[in-house]
């Protein structure tokens, strides 16, 4: 038995820094609740994101609690609403939210996170940096690059065909943002919409994701991600990682 306890003590001791090596990089948080059009998303979104962390060593919280807006946010390198807009937080949680960010927290918002009911929450909407408002129908349409040297970009085509919302968008608030994504409204019909709804085309300016400052922090903005499915999709996944990193650590640009 005696002779066990140096073999011991040298396993623990060789152990120790493969341990302190293992850490995860950085924490991220997800808020992502079901409403009317968007819900089967949230399992398939899960278990990749899951997958994702695993693949790049980092820690996820995964929730559709907002109660977790009122506790120390100062622990997540990021902060993701995941077709989930800040309208569901109450008023002391967005409050802390906001302390958040101006201590130089992170945040990303995925599709239906960037629409806010309009006056709702002037501060959300400007994070945001676009008011988003009606939106043609579910399309087959043409992304393009803007910003080669962003990471939501890497593993994209210069011409990459995508189907999804492709959200129609506004600036009340004269928000300077960097476009990362476009479409290219040539390849769908802009117009295409519900009955009693109108659809303009916004023309070749037409930003579908992009980042910018946002009080003391970084801010990225996807509007793709609909539907379930696309959360399986790799390429989608890799433009969200993208997106993940940057928010989380300021790194990956490209000069």
């Amino acid at each position: 038995m005696n002779r066990l306890v140096p073999i011991l003590a040298s396993v623990v001791a060789l152990s120790s820094p493969l341990s302190a090596e293992a850490q995860n990089q950085y924490k991220l948080l997800v808020l992502a609740r079901p409403s009317t059009y968007h819900y089967e998303y949230i399992p398939i979104a899960r278990d990749s994101l899951e997958k994702l962390a695993k693949l790049h060593a980092f820690d996820l919280v995964f929730t559709n609690k907002t109660e977790i807006f009122e506790g120390d946010l100062r622990q997540y390198a990021a902060i993701m609403f995941l077709n989930t807009a800040g309208s569901e937080l109450t008023q002391p949680q967005r409050r802390n939210f906001e302390a958040y960010m101006r201590a130089g927290g992170n945040a990303m918002v995925v599709h239906r996170a960037a629409i806010m009911p309009a006056n709702d929450w002037p501060w959300y909407e400007k994070m945001v940096g676009r008011a988003v408002g009606v939106h043609p129908m579910l399309q087959t349409g043409v992304v393009t690059v803007v910003d080669r040297g962003f990471p939501a970009t890497f593993g994209l085509p210069d011409r990459w065909l995508w189907s999804d919302e492709f959200y129609v968008t506004t600036n009340p608030y004269r928000i300077a943002i960097d476009p990362v994504l476009n479409v290219d409204e040539t390849s769908y019909d802009p117009t295409k919409i519900w009955p009693g709804q109108v659809s303009r085309p916004m023309g070749r300016d037409h930003p579908i994701a992009w980042h910018h400052r946002y009080e003391g922090g970084r801010v990225f903005v996807t509007t793709l991600g609909h539907n379930g499915e696309m959360y399986r999709d790799p390429t989608y996944l890799g433009h969200l990682m993208g997106g993940i990193h940057w928010s989380a650590t300021g790194l990956g640009r490209r000069p």
